[in-house]
This record gives structure tokens, C-alpha cells and sequence, in this order.
């Protein structure tokens, strides 16, 4: 899937559109560009000088070290007596130094310790680009990302609003019982305003997901209602059935997943935006 994105692999259907002066970036997991008899320096700057430009941005090395959790004294270190956890920063600091306003990582919690992972955390948001991450840390997507792109099977992708504990009550929600209608939809009932929070306790905070799922989830259930109507179009020919069975079915399918995931992306919006209202009601006015 990085390699469809990232335009590294040709799609066998289907186009991959990349956008105009893409920089991307891939953070080196197996730190194999990283020479052993470098110094901590010398491989912060490639071996030139003792600044490192990041952004528009001219750091003395020293300085840019620090915010990677290495002591000013390590910089004549050499790389092959680094542990793994200072390494995994060392590539870090490395990919983020170079242009880029696409970032592709892949399983980049591998093997990493607790502080290391903290600061992943920390650079990744605030990383002015676009992240690719693949992870099977969940925890880590939760406090990370701000989207999930979901296999559905049979080559279909989703991509859900929030992160990986979002990604399962939508799912869960688009699979709750049948209740009788016609799009195999099941009814839920919509939440209460007081459903925010209990009687007499303040609302909980937006988290950044939470604030970047209220942001994204309105453009999602345009596309979702834009490609219901599509869908519809496609299977008001009276014809397709006999002539074409098999993209009938596929249609179909997709009319039923799309409308699941347009109720659960409505229904996490409302959510949200109860909380959002909760909130703001429950800060005290001068």
C-alpha cells in the first residue's frame, strides 16, 4: 500500500494521483545508511560543517542534538558503539533534517524504548508535512495519527477518522444488526446532548485526535454521500443486472459499505460535536 501511495509500485486498476513538488522522506528502519565510523556529528550533518538546516532553519549541531536527547559531550561518538534506542534517534533526526513534506514511515516503533517512542510521538506531530505510518502499535496510532486507512478485504480501503480506537467503534457501529430496512443498515439511536457527560461532572477534553476527527469527518461524509449517489446511478440502470451480474453485485456491495460508513462517520461527528457544545457550555463566562 506505501509503494501504491508513494508511487513506487504501478496500481494494476485505477490511477495514483501524486501531488505537484512531492518531497517525501522515508525514515531508514534499518538504519542502513548509517556509516559506523561516522561520528554522532558527522552523521547529524553528513559530514559537513557543524550546522544542520532544518526547514528554513540553521541549527548548530550541538542544538539539534539536544532535541534528540543526546549530550552535547556525545558528538564526537561514533555510531557503532550508539545503542539501538540512540540509533532509532540518530535516523530520526536525519529524516527530519532533509526538505520533505511527505513522511513515510513503516513499523517505526520497532525496538524503540519508552523515550525514544515519546519523541517520535512529539516530532511526528509536529511534522508540517503529511505522515504515512504503518504500525501495529496501537496505542501509539491512538496518540498519533489523525486518520486510519483500513483494509476492508478484496482490495477495498477505508479511511477512518481518528485513530485506531475510532477505527473500531465506526466498524463496530457499521456492523451492528439489521433491523428490518431495506439497505441492511441498522438503526442506532442518536445520543442525547447529556450523553456528553454525566449529570454534575464537567464534559472530558478534546484530545488532538478528537479535534482533527471534528475537522476531517465533515469532508468524509461528503464523499461518502457524493459516492452513494454514484453508486445509486450505477444500479438505477434496469438493464445492469442481465448485462453485467457481476459489477451489479460489486455495486451493491459497496452501496451497503458506504452507506454503514457514512451512518458511523455521521454518527462520530455527533458525538464529537455534543462534546465540543459540552465543553464550551461548561467554561466558566466573565
Amino acid at each position: 500500500m506505501l509503494k501504491l501511495l508513494t508511487g513506487a509500485l504501478t496500481p494494476d486498476k485505477g490511477a495514483i494521483r501524486l501531488g505537484t513538488n512531492l518531497a517525501p522522506v522515508t525514515l531508514d528502519q534499518r538504519r542502513e545508511s548509517l556509516d559506523p565510523n561516522w561520528t554522532l556529528a558527522q552523521a547529524m550533518t553528513g559530514g559537513s560543517g557543524d550546522t544542520v538546516t532544518v526547514g528554513d532553519e540553521s541549527r548548530h549541531v550541538i542544538g539539534y542534538m539536544k532535541d534528540f536527547l543526546f549530550r552535547p559531550e556525545q558528538a564526537r561518538t561514533p555510531v557503532s558503539v550508539l545503542s539501538g534506542g540512540e540509533r532509532a534517534r540518530l535516523t530520526l533526526a536525519r529524516a527530519l533534517a532533509r526538505p520533505s513534506n511527505l513522511l513515510v514511515l513503516d513499523e517505526p516503533t520497532n525496538d524503540l524504548d519508552l523515550e525514544t517512542l515519546d519523541l517520535l510521538q512529539e516530532k511526528l506531530t509536529e511534522y508540517a508535512g503529511t505522515v504515512l505510518l504503518v504500525s501495529h502499535d496501537r496505542d501509539f496510532l491512538d496518540r498519533a495519527v489523525t486518520s486510519i486507512v483500513a483494509s476492508e478485504g478484496n482490495g477495498s480501503w477505508i479511511e477512518y477518522a481518528g485513530g485506531y480506537t475510532d477505527m473500531l467503534a465506526q466498524r463496530a457501529a457499521a456492523q451492528l444488526p439489521v433491523s428490518g430496512t431495506k439497505t441492511g443498515r441498522a438503526k442506532r439511536p442518536r445520543a442525547a446532548p447529556r450523553s456528553v457527560g454525566s449529570v454534575g461532572a464537567p464534559p472530558r477534553r478534546m484530545n488532538f485526535n478528537d479535534q482533527r476527527a471534528l475537522e476531517l469527518l465533515p469532508a468524509r461524509i461528503a464523499a461518502l454521500e457524493t459516492q452513494i449517489d454514484e453508486l445509486t446511478t450505477i444500479l438505477a440502470d434496469p438493464n445492469l443486472y442481465a448485462r453485467d451480474r457481476a459489477r451489479f453485485d460489486a455495486t451493491a456491495e459497496a452501496l451497503a459499505v458506504a452507506r454503514d460508513g457514512l451512518t458511523a462517520a455521521e454518527d462520530q461527528w455527533l458525538r464529537l460535536e455534543l462534546l465540543r457544545e459540552g465543553i464550551e457550555a461548561a467554561e466558566p463566562r466573565y
